[in-house]
Order: structure tokens, then C-alpha cells, then sequence
């Protein structure tokens, strides 16, 4: 009969006690990241569907809803707002902190947007609360990637942090995923009639119940490793936005490179081709988001696959390879949509959600990586929200414009090529480090 070391009893206390705390915080980084693009994706929807008729009447076709869209690109307006201040506490006072307190801002706003009074019902005062309204999500989005990024990575084990720094990306196309399947629940549960009058409410008030969830998963994980030994040893940098901006500009122009293209392309995905499909395809609302959703599970999928390679091959390969990936399909991915043709279509949109994927599974990692931990939450939250509003704050609107413009979609493949060679030279840019230098980097305070 064999008996168990004292010793090995405590280690397998402690590394199920980590295992247990690492999926608290991939769970809790996940679901935040999920609420997160759930409210903006719902109302990048509604913005194509029906706040065009309800918000802006007046503007007839194509002129109000290039005008709807320009709100989905007001809140990107407020993101690097939000990033230089949430970066700054986070890397004051730590990423815990920031985390539940940007969840709670994004939920308030998005169920406030549910409960608006439309323009028959308050005159301009309508439009006016909306965009305050987008304003506030966008400060809150600013900063809320940041700190579900860093939590993920800096708690991950030595040769998986691009894996772990995935869980947060895979928030993006889950929340697609919730946000279209609403949407489709609701769709096909009212009339055209009903769901303009009351339906398009549901999918933004029942974002109160995910941010419930959300605010007990975020209440329960611990602080990151890193920033408790960073506040242990008193490396804390007083003005981490300035020290960014004087030290680390390169690595801030990089990065936000990196994501210009995912963010662009994947705002196409999320609220352009809907309207589109709908609008100038004359294809059922339904129909298009079901493409979306399809779109979304290979995104996910592919996603965590980018992230687990990157470890592997290094940040720098993954995205070289998933923005080329990007660039040659840009053409194809319009060509395919406008045959109306429903395999055809989702042939389009999921090889799209393939280099998606490679874009955006590496990117939480390569970002802890490009910026030391003193200053790496103001870092990496700046150069996501100014990628952000580069690629995706505008994009859609842009993309309406172009089409009425030219009369072809080609013209929007034309953008997003030219998009995509931004963030191919971005990627080319990279200072690739060995699996070593990643893991040293991680935890140097400077």
C-alpha cells in the first residue's frame, strides 16, 4: 500500500487551485468581451434595419441610412477616450477594477438604447439621446478589451499565452453569434410591423441579464500576477499614457496597424452585408443572418485555433498569413455575395471568417508582448481603440456610401483591400521575439 507524499499533496493542492483561477479568468474575460460585442452588434443591426425609420425620418433611402450608420461610428469617436483613461487606473490600480466597471457602463447604456423614445415621440431630442447613449458605450469599449486581454494573458502558463489570450477574441463572433440569433428569434417571432413598433427593444433589454452574469463571473477572479507584483515592488508608472507615447510610439503604430483590417472587415461582416443583402440583394432578413451566424461559429473556431498557433509559429506568421488571406478575398468575398445564391454567399462569408480568425486570435498576446507591464494596459487599449475607429467606426457607412456612389459592390472590395495592405504592412513590422523573450518580456515591469 503506497502512501502520498505530503509535499506532492500541497503541490496538487495548488496547481488545481491555479487551474481552477486560470478558468475563472479565461470564463470571465470570454463572457465580458461577449456582453461587450453583443451590445454593439445588436445595435449595429438595428442601425441597418430600422433606427434609419425610427430615429431619422426624413431622409429618404440610401440618405438616411448612411446617416444611421454614422452613429455606429460615433461611439468609436469616444473609444481612445476611454482607452487612455481606463488604461491609466488599470495600470494604477490594477485590472480587475476596470473590468467590472466598464461591463457595467456598456449594459446601462445598451439597455437604455432599448428603452428610447423614438423620434414620433420626442422629436430630436430622440436622435440626440442615442448618440449620448453610443457615446457612453464607446468610452466603455475603449478600455474593456484592454483589461480582459491583459487578465487572460498575464495569467496564462509559459507557452500558452496566445492560447489564453484568445478567449477574450472569441467574445467578438460569440457575441455576433448571440446578437443574430436574437435578432432571428425575434424576426421571425413578430411581423415586419411588429418588430419595427417593439421587437428591434428585446435584443438591447435583454442585455441586462448577460451583463448580470457577466458581473458575477468578473466579481469572483483574482487580480493578475503581474500587476500584483508590479504594485509588491512599487514599478507603477504615474503617467503610463505619457511614458507610452514617448517611448513606445512605434509599438502604438504597430499595433494599431494590426487591427485596422480585422476591425473594418469584420464590421462589414457584422453590420453591412446585412443591410446589404436585405436592401440591395432584396434577400429575407432571416436568411442574411443566419449567413452571419454561420460566419460567426468558424470565427470563433478559428479564432482559438490562430491564438493556439501563434504559439507555435509566432505572432507574426499568424497574422502575415490571415491578412493575405484577407487581401485575396476581398474581391471574391462581393462577387460571391451579389450572386444571391445561398451557398455561394456563405462560401464568401465563412472564408472571411477564416482570416478573421488569424487576424484576431494572436492579437491579445502580440499586445502584451509589444508593451511592458507598467504601462502595457494604457498601451494596448490605445492602440485598439485608434484601430478601431481607423477600420471599423466608419466602415459601414462608408461601405453604403461607396456602393450608392459607384453602383457596385466592387468598389467596397476595393476598400478593404486596400485596408488590408495597412494592417499586411503592420504585421511585416512586427518585432517577432522567441518563445523566451515572450515570457521574460511578460513580466518586466520596464
Amino acid at each position: 500500500m503506497s502512501a502520498t507524499h505530503p509535499d506532492s499533496a500541497v503541490r496538487g493542492d495548488v496547481n488545481a487551485a491555479a487551474d481552477a483561477e486560470l478558468r475563472r479568468v479565461a470564463g470571465a474575460s470570454l463572457v465580458g468581451t461577449t456582453i461587450e460585442w453583443y451590445d454593439f452588434f445588436i445595435y449595429a443591426s438595428a442601425a441597418g434595419l430600422v433606427f434609419p425609420d425610427l430615429f431619422f425620418p426624413g431622409h429618404e433611402g440610401a440618405s438616411g441610412l448612411l446617416i444611421s450608420f454614422a452613429t455606429v461610428g460615433v461611439s468609436f469617436v469616444a473609444r481612445p477616450v476611454g482607452g487612455v483613461i481606463t488604461g491609466h487606473l488599470g495600470d494604477l490600480i490594477g485590472r480587475k477594477m476596470m473590468l467590472v466597471i466598464t461591463l457595467l457602463l456598456m449594459g446601462a447604456s445598451t439597455v437604455g438604447v432599448g428603452l428610447l423614445p423614438t423620434y414620433a415621440s420626442i422629436g430630436v431630442a430622440a436622435p440626440a439621446l442615442l448618440v449620448a447613449l453610443r457615446l457612453l458605450q464607446g468610452l466603455s469599449a475603449g478600455g474593456e478589451w484592454g483589461g480582459a486581454a491583459l487578465m487572460s494573458v498575464e495569467h496564462a502558463p509559459s507557452g500558452r499565452r496566445g492560447f489564453f489570450g484568445s478567449f477574450p477574441q472569441i467574445g467578438a463572433p460569440l457575441g455576433l453569434l448571440v446578437a443574430n440569433l436574437v435578432f432571428w428569434s425575434v424576426s421571425a417571432a413578430t411581423t415586419p410591423e411588429q418588430f419595427k413598433a417593439f421587437g428591434w427593444r428585446i435584443p438591447f433589454i435583454l442585455s441586462v441579464v448577460l451583463v448580470a452574469v457577466g458581473f458575477f463571473v468578473r466579481a469572483r477572479v483574482a487580480e493578475s500576477p503581474v500587476f500584483r507584483e508590479m504594485k509588491k515592488g512599487r514599478e507603477r508608472s504615474q503617467a503610463p499614457i505619457v511614458e507610452v507615447l514617448r517611448h513606445h510610439s512605434r509599438e502604438v503604430l504597430v499595433a494599431t496597424g494590426l487591427f485596422i483590417a480585422n476591425n473594418m472587415i469584420g464590421y462589414i461582416l457584422i453590420a453591412f452585408i446585412t443591410s446589404y443583402g436585405v436592401r440591395q440583394l432584396g434577400m429575407e432578413r432571416t436568411t442574411m443572418l443566419l449567413i452571419g451566424m454561420a460566419g460567426a461559429v468558424l470565427w470563433g473556431i478559428c479564432t482559438v485555433w490562430a491564438g493556439s498557433l501563434s504559439d507555435r509559429i509566432g505572432r507574426r506568421s499568424t497574422y502575415v498569413a490571415g491578412s493575405v488571406l484577407m487581401l485575396v478575398w476581398s474581391a471574391p468575398f462581393f462577387l460571391l455575395l451579389d450572386t444571391r445564391s445561398v451557398p455561394f454567399m456563405l462560401v464568401s462569408v465563412l472564408v472571411m471568417a477564416v482570416g478573421l480568425g488569424l487576424t484576431y486570435g494572436p492579437q491579445a498576446a502580440a499586445y502584451a508582448e509589444m508593451f511592458p507591464a507598467r504601462v502595457r494596459y494604457s498601451g494596448a487599449s490605445l492602440a485598439y481603440a485608434v484601430g478601431a475607429v481607423l477600420g471599423g467606426g466608419f466602415a459601414p457607412m462608408i461601405a453604403t456610401w461607396l456602393v450608392t456612389r459607384s453602383g457596385t459592390s466592387l468598389s467596397v472590395s476595393g476598400y478593404m483591400a486596400l485596408v488590408c495592405l495597412i494592417t499586411l504592412a503592420s504585421a511585416l513590422a512586427m518585432r517577432e521575439r522567441s518563445a523566451a523573450e515572450r515570457e521574460r518580456f511578460i513580466a518586466e515591469p520596464a
